[in-house]
This record gives C-alpha cells, sequence and structure tokens, in this order.
C-alpha cells in the first residue's frame, strides 16, 4: 500500500475535525437601551461577548468537539476493519474484508462524529446566546422577543383561549 493511500483516512479525519467550532459571536439580536449611546452598547456587546464566550468554556470546547469527531471516526474504522476481517476470513479472502470494512467504518464513523459535532456546535451556541442575552440585559440593553398570535383559540396553548365568562350563560 503506497503512502498517498494511507494518508488518505487521516485527511478525511482532519477535514471532519474541522467541521467543529466554537461560537464567534452571538446569533441573537440585541438593541442599546434608550438612554445609552452607540459606543457605550458597543462596548456592552464586546464585554457581554468574552462573558459569553468564557461561559461556554472558551476555545477549548471546539477543541473537544474536534476530538470528538476525530475519535468517532477512528472508532469506526477499527470496529468497521475488526467486523470486515471476520467476515472476510469467513469467505477466505480476510484482508479484502479488512480494507473494505475500514473504509466502510470511516465513513459512517465519520458521518457519526460530523452529526454529534452539529448538535455539539448547536448547543453551544444556544448557551453561548443565553449568557450573551442574560449579560447584555443585565447592562440596561434591551433584547426583543418574538410574540405569538393566533387565529384560532383551539390552536392556541392553554391559558390562551377567550377570557372566561364571569356569570352563566341565561338559558
Amino acid at each position: 500500500m503506497n503512502t498517498p493511500s494511507k494518508l488518505l483516512p487521516l485527511a478525511g479525519i482532519v477535514l471532519l475535525g474541522a467541521c467543529a467550532t466554537v461560537p464567534t459571536g452571538p446569533s441573537v439580536m440585541v438593541l442599546p437601551g434608550s438612554h445609552k449611546s452607540f459606543d457605550e452598547f458597543q462596548a456592552d456587546g464586546a464585554a457581554c461577548q468574552q462573558y459569553a464566550q468564557s461561559s461556554v468554556g472558551g476555545p477549548g470546547a471546539g477543541q473537544a468537539a474536534a476530538d470528538s469527531v476525530a475519535s468517532s471516526a477512528v472508532a469506526g474504522t477499527l470496529l468497521g476493519a475488526a467486523a470486515g476481517a471476520a467476515i472476510g476470513a469467513a469467505s477466505g479472502n480476510a484482508g479484502h474484508g479488512a480494507a473494505i470494512g475500514a473504509g466502510t467504518g470511516l465513513l459512517v464513523g465519520s458521518a457519526a462524529g460530523s452529526n454529534a459535532a452539529g448538535y455539539s456546535y448547536y448547543s453551544v451556541q444556544r448557551r453561548y446566546d443565553n449568557a450573551y442575552v442574560q449579560c447584555m440585559y443585565a447592562k440596561g440593553n434591551q433584547v426583543p422577543v418574538r410574540g405569538r398570535y393566533y387565529r384560532d383559540y383551539r390552536d392556541a396553548p392553554p391559558g390562551y383561549g377567550p377570557p372566561p365568562r364571569a356569570y352563566p350563560p341565561a338559558g
């Protein structure tokens, strides 16, 4: 087996590991308070971004996610190679079975690791946004919220129906 084909699985692991990152900024909107200048708002934003970054674990969280992706790919490759060798041995061709199993395991393990990294990124981004919004709100800035409008009370959650009657209906 030549050197480029030995490095191909490692290149796949590195590329998939690069997909896992830590948030670099908020994904929510915050507006300056009515009594604040834009410069004060920017200073608050910088301080709150630093606070949010430290609350999610800082840059080390991204390395942990990348390590998780790489370890999933390696584990999948090893399990696939073992399963392929076992199946190949039964048919009398353990070497080819191990190679096919390793390739399949790398793909499946990498996909599982990538999926886990995506969920991890989403979770870290939510925690980052929550910390950022709390900090900005505590400093007197405005946080817009999305309201809900229900046309039909039958589709509304409990408590959003018509007001209860104060008297029994005539009848």
